[in-house]
């Protein structure tokens, strides 16, 4: 609907602090599985960063899966915490949770106006702002596991793929070399972070190469890119080839008149770019 909010590395510092002290309150292990299902909001971020300070696996979930493949990542995955929203949980979890023995806890963040109450859920605000902004974070070993991603399922069964702390060193390098990311920079990956694309390149490249990074909950509309790309005076984005096609659909003429001078590096994944 067009808010903006603005979080900066010390206020995504305590707030991630906050969720880490909310897992250890719930009794959550280092090394067990916090899942998001959530569309692209703070709580997303602030609970996938906050899993990894506590010490757990993240494992962000695509928020346009239905109950099946939903109920096939979180039983692969072995979830013992799953975020999400209200209404999601009502439409694509509820019913799950007989199957899901190991869930034992289910935090909900309120949307669309719903009191974050459902039965047997534990409410966002209740839950995780009332602890600590500080939180001390135990070392972990390199090959540790840290993100769980798990393929599409469009050959089969979808496998998992784990990400160990190690790999943030590769997140860092890739996002300086891959994606030209430099201090300063205000950077905008389109990608969901329910794909490998959206976690690494949308969580925690950005945030290693100390950048700006602009999150847009929407879904596509290519005048509104258009905007945030002129507005927010992007200087590298990450975006999609099919993103890019449909944008390139509207011609010359959606452009007259803007200024996007600030943008110098435009990247994809997936396929080959056309001139």
């Amino acid at each position: 609907d067009g808010t903006r909010s603005d979080y900066t590395f010390d206020a995504l510092r305590a707030e991630t602090n906050r969720f880490a002290n909310a897992l250890r309150a719930l009794g959550v292990a280092p090394g067990e599985r916090v899942f998001v299902l959530t569309g692209r909001i703070p709580a997303l971020y602030v609970a996938v960063l906050g899993a990894l300070k506590a010490g757990c696996v993240a494992s962000p979930l695509f928020a346009a899966f239905g109950p099946e493949p939903l109920c096939t990542r979180l039983t692969l995955g072995d979830a013992r915490v799953l975020v999400t929203t209200t209404s999601l949980y009502r439409r694509k979890i509820a019913a799950l949770r007989e199957r899901l023995p190991g869930l034992r806890h289910v935090i909900v963040v309120a949307d669309d106006g719903s009191p974050g109450d459902a039965p047997a859920t534990l409410d966002w605000t209740r839950t995780v702002a009332e602890q600590s902004p500080a939180f001390d974070i135990d070392p972990t070993s390199p090959e540790d596991m840290a993100l769980l991603h798990f393929t599409s399922g469009t050959t089969g069964r979808p496998k998992g793929a784990v990400h160990v702390h190690a790999a943030v060193v590769t997140h860092h390098v890739t996002g300086f070399y891959a994606l030209d990311l430099h201090p300063g920079d205000v950077y905008w990956c389109t990608a969901d972070p329910g794909w490998v694309t959206g976690t690494s390149y949308g969580i925690i490249a950005p945030l290693t190469n100390a950048v700006t990074t602009v999150v847009v909950e929407a879904e596509f509309d290519a005048q509104t890119w258009y905007d945030v790309l002129e507005r927010e005076r992007i200087n590298v984005w990450y975006t999609a080839p099919t993103a890019i096609r449909m944008m390139m659909k509207l011609g010359a003429s959606a452009v007259q008149g803007r200024d996007l001078r600030a943008l110098r590096f435009m990247a994809s994944v997936g396929e080959p770019l056309n001139a």
